[in-house]
């Protein structure tokens, strides 16, 4: 019988936890009161400005309503800009604003440098491999885009 701290699911959940915690305490540490979605939306938005709601809901891997939702903080922080598409009037252009790309490029590399804290514990072999299989693995199950 497989005990539950062996099983994929588990650890994935356990390192998940560990990575929120350690993405919370390090970007406090430095001043900025934002989340890892809010983060992760910021830098895909940085990546595709004038990307729509649910594009951006694609980039990070999150549902549509949660999207609308991180949306709506962002914007009401002032860090993003929403503005109606031409092309289509239901949609909503996104756009960093000047305070939003000063907090990315503020943030981003100390969001770089916890990388190697979440995984403390494996050499730069072991890191370099983990990420490989953990991107090989969330690919093959549909969840991040090829690069």
């Amino acid at each position: 019988m497989t005990h539950v701290s062996k099983m994929p699911g588990h650890l994935i959940r356990r390192l998940h936890q560990i990575s929120t915690h350690v993405f919370m305490t390090r970007t406090r540490e430095a001043g900025f009161d934002l989340t890892p979605v809010q983060f992760a939306a910021l830098d895909a938005i940085r990546q595709s400005p004038g990307i729509d709601q649910a594009g951006l809901a694609d980039a990070v891997a999150k549902d549509r309503a949660t999207i609308g939702a991180v949306a709506d903080r962002l914007e009401h922080k002032g860090l993003v800009s929403r503005k109606i598409n031409a092309m289509d009037k239901r949609a909503r252009k996104l756009a960093l604003t000047e305070e939003g790309e000063a907090l990315v490029a503020s943030l981003s590399p100390i969001v770089e440098e916890l990388q190697k804290e979440i995984l403390s514990g494996l050499d730069e072999a072991e890191y370099r491999m983990f990420v490989e299989l953990a991107a090989k693995a969330a690919r093959a199950a549909g969840s991040v885009a090829k690069d």
